[in-house]
């Protein structure tokens, strides 16, 4: 456990369109600088409860919330770092923070619920989640990702995501090509990530394009999904069931609607 870090901001996050982005990226360039880091790809694995626990809590929008994941930059070996992430999140504020470990001990700690070290306060937060409910690899999420910083802001850091796709099955750190896609290839998500207020360019500009944030979550956006999906499903074998059964159309109409709502 060579690492630990927090961050502590408020994020907020915009759907462009890909001409959008390379506008604003235009008009922001005397206000930004590329990132120390500014351009990657990232792959992260979301944990959860059987039941799905957490995401439904997040998606009933609390005051409160938080999410546990593993992130790796690129497809990593047994022996690359990656980072158990414990994302926090209290009105607007969010906070992450995170400990650095190898792919492999990563692996074995969320299987077995349990890290063999935790003098630092970031690993005792992991742990007490990973005490409280008994959590499972959920979805994998993979984008690439383009990050500026202010230039003359601190604390200023506006991030571009596309690509976004995700696999529910098989669920490795590294993209094996069967990932679906949820964001179409025009789509660009944008997150302005910072301490204080927007900085008055910033402001004007997201005014100029008429910009506004969104709620938007890529974990929840993919269990939205799956559970729209799920519905559709259980719809279908319903006519199927009626079908052969011989009841009118009306009979199977009626279903539909109550499984819908």
């Amino acid at each position: 456990m060579e690492q630990t870090e927090t961050f502590l901001r408020t994020e907020q996050k915009y759907e462009l369109t890909r001409k959008q982005a390379e506008y604003f990226q235009e008009a922001a360039q005397a206000h930004l600088l590329p990132d120390v880091y500014p351009e990657y790809d990232l792959n992260t694995i979301y944990f959860d409860t059987a039941d799905s626990r957490m995401i439904m809590h997040c998606l009933d929008h609390p005051l409160y919330k938080e999410k546990l994941r593993m992130r790796a930059y690129g497809n990593p070996d047994v022996n690359s770092p990656v980072f158990l992430e414990i994302k926090k999140k209290f009105r607007e504020d969010g906070q992450k923070r995170r400990i650095q470990l190898s792919y492999a001990e990563a692996c074995r700690v969320m299987e077995e619920g349990r890290l063999d070290e935790t003098e630092s306060q970031i690993s005792r937060e992991i742990q007490y989640v990973c005490d409280q409910q008994k959590l499972l690899p959920k979805v994998f999420i993979a984008y690439h990702r383009k990050a500026y910083a202010g230039k003359d802001e601190a604390d200023v850091r506006i991030t571009f995501d596309t690509n976004i796709r995700y696999r529910i099955n098989d669920l490795s750190m590294s993209c094996n090509g069967k990932e679906k896609v949820i964001s179409g290839e025009d789509s660009v998500l944008m997150e302005v990530k910072l301490s204080e207020r927007y900085p008055l360019w910033l402001s004007q500009i997201l005014s100029e394009m008429h910009l506004h944030r969104e709620s938007f979550s890529k974990y929840g956006t993919i269990y939205a999904a799956l559970l729209l999906q799920n519905k559709k499903e259980q719809i279908h074998r319903a006519y199927r069931a009626y079908e052969e059964a011989g009841y009118p159309a009306a009979q199977k109409e009626n279903t539909a609607c109550l499984l819908r709502y």
